[in-house]
């Protein structure tokens, strides 16, 4: 019997089934990236006095294969160093990145909470009737972001992404962690809106993985080719685990209707 390609194999975990096509995920034709250095192709590379400079180069960037992958069209607002305050507070509005679309990609953290040190916070950070409200904190940027993102459209399908685990300490591993379970609480506040969870279910960014993928702490191009698959074969899973939620997709954006199937089924 042929296996049902649209559903859920029992017992089957997010990326327990990688697929170079992505699989579902072409099916969102427009994504808007929000990210930092990991989203944005960063390498390092050294100067003649062998100090580190960053470089961003976007062709090797997971949203640049995902495109080429899914044949969808990825627009990457990162930037290396890239926070949610900083992307909330003035990059978005210096480069009109409040663009308009069906779905949005969302990775963020790294340097918000271990560069910068941004006070964590919490899920409850968040005031979805006024977010202008929400404290000075990675939660509550992170609202921030999101509802201005609902506010350009509102059915769009927003993907949360958690901080890949690194082991580089015990301390950054038990925010990493936290993050992650207040992520969990986040995506239940607003409609179409999904955790990528690289905290549980991504392997871990550890020395030995760096030393096969990465290039210092950035990953090499096979790295980045490696994010493309996890992000995408992710959003397969979710696709394939909430249908209901993606049987309109088409129309997210436009004027067209379809009243025989219910809005926001299953929400």
């Amino acid at each position: 019997m042929m296996k049902k390609i649209y559903e859920i194999e029992e017992g089957e975990k997010p990326l327990d089934n990688i697929k170079e096509t992505c699989g579902f995920a072409s099916i969102l034709k427009k994504v808007g990236v929000i990210g930092d250095s990991l989203s944005s192709g960063e390498f390092e590379s050294t100067d003649d006095k062998g100090d580190i400079i960053y470089n961003d180069m976007y062709e090797y960037s997971w949203p640049s294969i995902l495109s080429k992958l899914t044949g969808s069209q990825y627009l990457n607002f990162s930037r290396g160093g890239m926070t949610f305050k900083e992307f909330y507070e003035t990059r978005a509005d210096k480069n009109n990145f409040w663009i308009k679309c069906p779905a949005y990609i969302i990775f963020l953290g790294n340097n918000d909470l271990f560069v910068y040190n941004q006070n964590v916070g919490s899920v409850s950070d968040i005031n979805l009737l006024d977010p202008s409200k929400n404290p000075d904190t990675y939660f509550g940027y992170m609202g921030k972001v999101i509802s201005k993102l609902k506010s350009l459209e509102n059915d769009a399908r927003i993907f949360l992404t958690s901080i890949q685990i690194d082991e580089m300490s015990e301390e950054r591993t038990r925010v990493v962690k936290y993050v992650s379970e207040e992520m969990k609480k986040v995506v239940k506040l607003y409609s179409f809106t999904y955790l990528i969870d690289f905290t549980q279910y991504l392997f871990k960014y550890d020395e030995e993985a760096r030393k096969k993928i990465a290039m210092g702490f950035h990953p090499s191009p096979l790295g980045y080719y490696s994010l493309a698959l996890a992000f995408g074969n992710y959003i397969d899973y979710i696709i394939r685990q909430n249908p209901e939620d993606f049987r309109k997709m088409a129309f997210v954006g436009t004027d067209l209707i379809n009243t025989n199937y219910p809005d926001n089924f299953g929400k």
